[in-house]
Order: structure tokens, then sequence, then C-alpha cells
């Protein structure tokens, strides 16, 4: 059976500018780091992806190393894409990312400008793709000049392989070197990815304001805290859940009684506002306008309805906002 678009799936979703740039991301973007590598039936992967757009989610996010095993979420995506989404590509947003390791040997790691354009040559041949929309270096490379990392970025854009480019992982003052390396090339720098979530609020240190400054949005990944933002750990660890998994991104061992006491206190807020604490959690990176994005994971369609559902009350008083910080704020 041909998939057919949902023809309201515009009418619920908001769609907020990113930074200064004339494109707009829905304010909730789907990730393929989980269940969409080769671990998972692609059928799943396919109901997965189908329904997100369904709700209006234009922008789905990959790397080079998605996975398991690395490559495999980009080329299931790719299939996926060539069977039930083609007639719909100009209305998708589509991101890849290199930075981290990819294959064996000095080229196939961190932000070289050999490994940049190898690995996006890749990322687009296992997508069936001639461009993404955005592409990203993914952390910042220690040894390698800021300026050729920034250079193979313009590059990228030049060859019509990327039409923007992003950071994801970068400090507040490298990021800020790295756009003005980008802005004086001619190639503006759109978009940051960092980690941010209720639990994790490094980017309120300077990043923001680095951001707000030049004029270029933001997608918070992580914005549930691995799962931690949701009902699932209000009684403590479940059997089947990531961190009793042992996952290197979730262990048990951040999940103390006073997290567990934080994570109930928030929940109740939640529930006085109406919403689940996963909702809450993601209307809250939303606040204001200095996040575009947030970007979820999900391993059921339902998971995609809550965090839609969540832009039917992502405002908060001032009164909510000093509640939440006095929560967190506790001592763990």
């Amino acid at each position: 059976m041909v998939y057919q678009a949902n023809p309201t799936r515009y009418e619920t979703m908001e769609y907020r500018r990113c930074g200064q740039s004339g494109l707009k991301l829905p304010a909730v973007s789907l990730g393929l780091w989980h269940n969409f590598g080769d671990a998972t039936l692609v059928e799943t992967s396919r109901q997965l992806l189908q329904h997100a757009f369904d709700l209006g989610i234009t922008h789905f996010d990959l790397a080079n190393n998605y996975g398991p095993p690395p490559g495999s979420a980009e080329s299931n995506f790719g299939r996926i894409l060539r069977e039930d989404f083609l007639p719909y590509r100009d209305e998708l947003i589509i991101s890849s990312k290199a930075g981290y390791t990819m294959w064996e040997g000095p080229y196939g790691d961190w932000g070289s400008r050999k490994y940049l354009i190898s690995s996006l040559d890749q990322s687009l041949k296992r997508m069936g793709l001639e461009y993404v929309d955005i592409f990203y270096h993914h952390r910042p490379d220690p040894e390698t000049p800021l300026s050729e990392t920034m250079r193979a970025l313009d590059h990228i854009v030049r060859q019509g392989k990327a039409l923007y480019v992003g950071l994801s992982n970068y400090p507040a003052e490298l990021a800020r070197q790295a756009i003005d390396i980008l802005n004086d090339l001619g190639t503006p720098c759109l978009i940051h990815q960092p980690k941010y979530s209720m639990f994790e609020r490094w980017v309120e240190e300077g990043l923001l304001d680095v951001l707000e400054d030049k004029g270029v949005g933001s997608i918070a990944f992580s914005p549930l805290a691995g799962g931690l933002l949701t009902d699932r750990y209000l009684n403590g660890i479940p059997p089947d859940s990531r961190a009793a998994s042992g996952s290197r991104f979730l262990n048990p061992e951040q999940i103390t009684e006073s997290k567990v006491a934080k994570i109930r206190q928030l929940n109740a807020l939640a529930e006085k506002r109406g919403q689940k604490l996963s909702q809450m959690a993601l209307a809250w990176v939303l606040r204001g306008d200095h996040v575009t994005s947030v970007l979820i994971g999900a391993s059921k369609t339902a998971q995609l309805d809550d965090a839609a559902g969540m832009l039917k009350n992502r405002h908060f008083s001032e009164q909510e906002c000093a509640d939440i910080d006095a929560i967190l704020n506790r001592a763990d």
C-alpha cells in the first residue's frame, strides 16, 4: 500500500525560525540515533517515520555512525525514503553529521577535511540523496585547526552536498570562533545541536548567549535526559529500562534517591499543568525563543503523540519557572 501523508499534518505543529535564517524547523524533531539501525525491524522504523511526518514533524536527524551497526540508520532511512517519502522530499529537513569514529585508521574520525568530505559522500550514498539539508561537525577536534574544519563545511555547501551547516557539542567560546570563521567564509552557521535538559543546563552558561548574539539557531538533543524526565523512573529503575541494561549513556549510579525525589516533584508539577512529565520537560526546553526545536527519540508512535501534544500547553508562568528551578537546585 502506497503511503499517503496525513493532509492535516501542518495544522497543529508549530514551526520556529532557525536563528536569523530563512529556515523554519518543527518545534519537535525526530532523531534516528536509536531504533533505526539493523537491530530494529525496518517496518517498525517505517511506522515511526510515517507517524512522525503525519504529525507535522518534518525534520529527521541522523549521523554517519548511527545504528547499530554504524551506517545502518542511514541505509535503512534511505530505503524508507525511497519507498515512501520521495514525493515529499522537498517537505523534509534531513540532517547528518560526522565527527565521531566511523571507520578504522587516522581518516575515519574527528574533524579533518579528508574525514568530513569522505564521510558525507558515504552518507549521501547510503541515503540515496544528492544533498542533505543540514550537515554538522559532530564534536570539536582538539588537534585539527578549527579553520580547516570550517573550510571543509564551507566547501561542502559550495559543492551543493548540503544546504546548511551546523555545529554540535561545541562549548561557547569555540562555537563563537567557529561561527565567525564560517561567516567570514560566506557560509553562515545555521544551527548548534547541544545536549540540554532540566538535568543538564550547561548551555545556559554562555552558549545560548553566543548563539543569540550571532543569530544562530539551536536544537536540543536528549531533552528528556535519556528517559529520566518521563514517568518510567518515578518508582526507581524498571527492569526493562535503558538504565537497567547498563547503557553507557544512562547507568544506575546516576539514578540516586535524591534524583528520583526531584523527578517525582517535577511530575507532580506536570500533573498540575495537565501534562505528562515528558511533555513538561520538552516544553521547558522550548520556553522563550532560545531553542528552535527539541530532538526526541522514539520507539513507539505513542511517544511521538505525547511529544506533539506538548504544544497544547508549552508556556510557563513565572511562578512555574521558579518552582521548577527550586526543585532542580535542591542539593543531590
